[in-house]
């Protein structure tokens, strides 16, 4: 965990006046892997590791963020024409947010950020939800705006798909908004319906490995992974008329017609339609 005192103080001497805090936790996932976007069920868990934002609102619609991970300064303007250009950066995540919130009608006010993190990136930890998640809430509270937890995680999916180009499923965004201390959340990712389970954390721990493979979804096969899916769910839909997703199909209905998929594509619907039964 951060410690909160060390970013207020940062943040004085850096913006010159109080901030708020805000945090939003990185993640592990139980069970339940591609199976969000393919509208199936899965058990994440927050983590002790999180994304912490000191702010401050400004009188303008000015955003002034400092990555302190980073030491990068960066800042846009809310009322810039043609706003939400992808930059390949940090930022691409911050202004997706606020312009993603703004988009499903929050209207937001300038703010000072400062951002620390240490939900270590490419890690497979959902650094990118935590820091959306994290802005997000600093950006709502700020503005005095009505945003719940459901809404904010929705904010981020889009935000990641919209500015970073990233076709995320839900899962992140929504156990960074709504996860809870010593459970899991089982969430079906269709109905949006998420369900805490507790965890014995005097019998049960989560231990995380460091394997060192980086892990980055908006440069990694994840999008592939994700059209190979739903290009499966078009070919069985041939057999299959009723289906939307491969939540949709059952196991014994996709022995019957998995040898009508060509190679890779059955092995990516065969696992999503096996680990959805699973979790």
């Amino acid at each position: 965990m951060i410690e909160r005192g060390t970013m207020r103080r940062a943040f004085r001497e850096r913006f010159g006046r109080e901030p708020r805090m805000f945090r939003a936790p990185g993640r592990v996932n139980l069970i339940g892997e591609h199976t969000d976007y393919n509208g199936g069920f899965v058990l994440p868990l927050a983590i002790d590791r999180e994304t912490l934002v000191a702010a401050a609102v400004r009188a303008d619609r000015r955003i002034i963020a400092h990555s302190v991970n980073l030491d990068e300064r960066a800042e846009f303007d809310l009322d810039e024409p043609g706003g939400g250009r992808r930059r390949g950066i940090w930022l691409d995540y911050v202004e997706g947010m606020a312009r993603s919130l703004e988009s499903r009608g929050a209207r937001l006010r300038g703010a000072e950020l400062l951002i620390l993190s240490d939900v270590p990136p490419g890690a497979g930890l959902s650094s990118s939800a935590a820091l959306e998640v994290s802005v997000g809430l600093a950006f709502v509270a700020l503005a005095g705006a009505e945003v719940d937890g459901v809404e904010l995680a929705l904010a981020g999916q889009q935000a990641e798909h919209a500015y970073v180009g990233t076709m995320c499923g839900i899962m992140d965004q929504f156990v960074a908004a709504l996860g809870r201390a010593g459970h899991a959340l089982l969430i079906d990712c269709r109905t949006l319906e998420a369900t805490p389970v507790p965890l014995d954390t005097r019998e049960v721990a989560v231990v995380i490995c460091d394997t060192g493979v980086k892990h980055e979804l908006s440069s990694s096969e994840y999008n592939t992974r994700r059209a190979e899916c739903e290009h499966g769910v078009e070919l069985l839909r041939e057999f299959l008329p009723g289906i939307m997703q491969l939540r949709d199909v059952s196991a014994e209905e996709f022995e019957q017609y998995e040898s009508r998929l060509p190679e890779p594509v059955r092995r990516r619907c065969r696992h999503v339609v096996y680990e959805n039964e699973r979790t």
